[in-house]
């Protein structure tokens, strides 16, 4: 049998995506984890055969948390299961060491095509999101923006911004407080050299805007 792991906050979704995969010929869950502290403490005890992992949880990023698994576990295949477009993250997530990117709201069949795709040693991503990798869009992302320095966290909430969400909303959405949303936007600032908060979501709506009619991914 396969062990698969799963790392989300959300129970509900964990029991959905656990029903699923008890379902699927050959596999079982092995584990579950809200967090990525509670992630790292008992993946590497468990050591599954696969981890499905969101990007978005309470401590940390899904691509921090994938990047400290390979740290201690670095064949460890991991598929991000996310809500976040993959457009904008899937080439970031692969980078990081990801398997496959599969976004929340896919068909079952989807899910289970991903699953055993990562499981035989393959890679999974979407076909909208493979043919643009293919076709070399590098040379279309719109890398003058910089958000190439920006950290996994800063960009989820630099993509935020741009979407028009305030600092309650991203804090509410990334389970962290206004506080910290503060303090990210001053780093994104300085990092991108932006004098005021105007400025910063103004090239951060340009940035959203420019990624999504060009299938731009940073």
């Amino acid at each position: 049998m396969k062990r698969i792991f799963l790392v989300d906050d959300h129970p509900l979704l964990r029991e959905g995506v656990e029903r699923h995969v008890e379902s699927i010929s050959g596999a079982v869950v092995c584990g579950s984890a809200a967090t990525a502290a509670e992630a790292m403490d008992v993946i590497p005890r468990e050591n599954p055969d696969l981890v499905i992992m969101d990007m978005t949880l309470p401590d940390k990023s899904g691509l921090e948390l994938m990047k400290d698994l390979r740290a201690v576990l670095p064949n460890l295949p991991v598929l991000i299961f996310s809500m976040h477009d993959e457009l904008l993250y899937a080439e970031r997530a692969m980078r990081a060491g990801a398997k496959g990117y599969l976004m929340k709201g896919s068909s079952t069949d989807k899910l289970t095509e991903a699953i055993e795709r990562v499981l035989a040693g393959e890679l999974f991503l979407s076909n909208k999101v493979s043919s643009q990798i293919l076709h070399g869009l590098s040379q279309k992302k719109p890398k003058e923006f910089g958000v190439e320095m920006l950290s996994d966290r800063e960009l989820e909430i630099f993509d935020l911004i741009g979407r028009g969400n305030t600092n309650s909303q991203i804090a509410d959405r990334l389970h962290i407080s206004p506080r910290t949303v503060d303090a990210h936007r001053t780093n994104i600032k300085t990092k991108l050299g932006l004098p005021d908060g105007s400025s910063l979501v103004r090239k951060a709506v340009l940035w959203v805007e420019l990624a999504e009619r060009t299938g731009g991914v940073q």
